[in-house]
């Protein structure tokens, strides 16, 4: 535990938050450290993104004291909150597309020259505060135009615009790849050298032990306990964390990978769409986890969205059981049983305003249909509440609203949508984005089973490891374009990695 002598920038004593009924966190305790990085490690639905409002402002507690630099605080809202110095970028964005990057990052904190907007002051200051963070974003272009990973790098700079004594980071790296996160590790790093304190949050246990000076457990709204990084290891985190022990990550195949004299169930012919991807060929067969790795901008999401029909092709052949098809649209996609788990599941994977139960239904409403097209509701409800079950959604009820739910259970709404539908080929772009290792280990047992059951699988995702652990065969990319297909036996981070920098080709 962190050494009782020192100061605590922030303080918390006893935070309770009760909605309703319920006891979203209980008697929470903490003490940060100026200088330091404070990890909140927990599951999904432990109470960590309740905390961490209640410091934004967002939220105000029911009970318990909080202080900050030794004077008690209790801000009204996030701008009370960065005016005391505290600053927090959220896990899910909060930005506007229809904006620049330089209006996100200072937005309503513009210069102004006369009553207007200085354009040119605007666009200098935010350049300045990217070069210093050494950000790879032009602070011109439009943020709707960005990648989700590029989109996660202009949060943090607006994060960081403000000064600040304690900086919170949810999830920072959720959509990073690893040479992007060596970027915010750098940050992180610099900030501990000012005596800036950071309190972090990440389910990436790896990246957990190699920043964190100190990490503080929580496990269904409770605190458990703080170590020093020092005198503890991941599978004890892991143990308090959940509860049990997990003595597998990445679950063992249920049965042989296929052989690849095995005729594919997808095949994909010098597929191109310039400016994004070029010629890009693979095959995957049925029951095979094909995995894609590259760093931003190496074109993986949008091979994804060309092959389910978000995007057209400009070249290319696309084949289904050896005939050739065409995908114009999502609708062409499912009709050939296609489906799709989206990276960005807050502007396309869900409905937030909608029911956890309609979200789980919703593409596969047709099965539901009774005589004249009215819809069986109790076959529904049962077919969603079956998925919940499976995936272990944590909601008080199907009539909870998407959007009220952590981002771990939004996830897996998102996976139970496309199940319903029985995918014969399932595109899974980042599927355990901003999900706790404990759900992780039940949705790739879910990924295992449906390989088992004979789901084709291409899987993306910026985590090595997770590439590593469940892929039988991994494409790598790099600049729009297919540097190598790694088998099994060859994958190793280091071979992957060169590939994904260019370094071998």
């Amino acid at each position: 535990m962190e050494s009782s002598g020192e100061s605590p920038i922030l303080e918390i004593t006893d935070v309770t938050k009760v909605f309703g009924s319920v006891s979203a966190i209980k008697n929470m305790q903490l003490r940060v450290l100026p200088g330091r990085v404070h990890t909140i490690l927990g599951e999904n639905g432990a109470g960590k993104s309740t905390l961490m409002k209640i410091l934004a402002g967002v939220y105000q507690p029911t009970s318990g004291s909080i202080r900050l630099g030794g004077e008690p605080y209790a801000p009204a809202d996030p701008q009370d909150a960065a005016k005391a110095g505290l600053t927090i970028v959220f896990q899910e964005l909060s930005l506007c597309n229809n904006l620049t990057v330089a209006e996100n990052i200072l937005a309503t904190r513009e210069p102004a020259r006369a009553g207007f907007i200085n354009d040119k002051a605007l666009v200098r200051e935010a350049a300045k505060l990217v070069a210093e963070l050494k950000l790879p974003i032009s602070v011109t272009d439009r943020v709707g135009d960005l990648s989700i990973a590029q989109r996660q790098l202009v949060e943090i700079a607006k994060g960081l615009s403000i000064k600040a004594r304690v900086v919170i980071l949810d999830e920072p790296t959720s959509s990073l790849s690893d040479s992007e996160a060596d970027i915010l590790f750098d940050i992180i790093g610099r900030l501990k050298a000012q005596g800036v304190a950071v309190i972090y949050i990440s389910h990436r246990m790896e990246e957990i032990m190699r920043l964190s000076d100190d990490i503080t457990v929580m496990r269904d709204g409770n605190y458990i306990t703080t170590r020093d990084k020092n005198d503890t290891t991941i599978d004890q985190l892991i143990a308090l964390m959940v509860g049990r022990d997990m003595n597998e990550i990445y679950p063992q195949r249920e049965v042989p990978a296929p052989s690849t004299e095995q005729k594919p169930v997808l095949t994909v012919k010098a597929l191109s769409r310039p400016g994004e991807f070029e010629d890009i060929s693979f095959d995957v067969r049925a029951g095979e986890i094909l995995g894609f790795f590259g760093l931003i901008g190496s074109g993986r999401s949008e091979v994804m969205n060309t092959l389910f029909g978000v995007r057209n092709a400009a070249s290319g052949l696309i084949q289904i059981d050896g005939r050739d098809v065409r995908i114009t649209s999502p609708v062409d996609a499912i009709s050939r049983r296609i489906g799709f788990v989206t990276e960005n599941r807050k502007e396309e994977g869900l409905v937030l305003s909608h029911s956890v139960e309609h979200n789980i239904s919703m593409v596969a409403l047709d099965s539901y249909a009774g005589r004249f097209g009215f819809l069986r509701r109790r076959r529904e409800r049962q077919a969603a509440t079956t998925e919940v079950g499976r995936l272990a959604i944590k909601t008080a009820s199907l009539e909870t609203t998407a959007g009220s739910l952590s981002g771990g259970n939004q996830q897996k709404i998102v996976l139970a949508k496309w199940l319903l539908t029985k995918p014969k080929i399932l595109i899974l772009d980042e599927p355990t984005r901003g999900v706790d290792v404990g759900a992780k280990f039940e949705i790739y047992k879910i990924i295992r089973q449906l390989a088992a059951e004979g789901t084709a699988i291409l899987l993306v995702s910026s985590e090595l490891p997770e590439v590593i652990g469940m892929s039988d065969r991994a494409v790598v990319m790099s600049e729009g374009r297919m540097k190598a297909i790694v088998t099994k036996d060859d994958m190793t981070p280091e071979k992957i990695m060169s590939f994904a920098t260019g370094f071998l080709s």
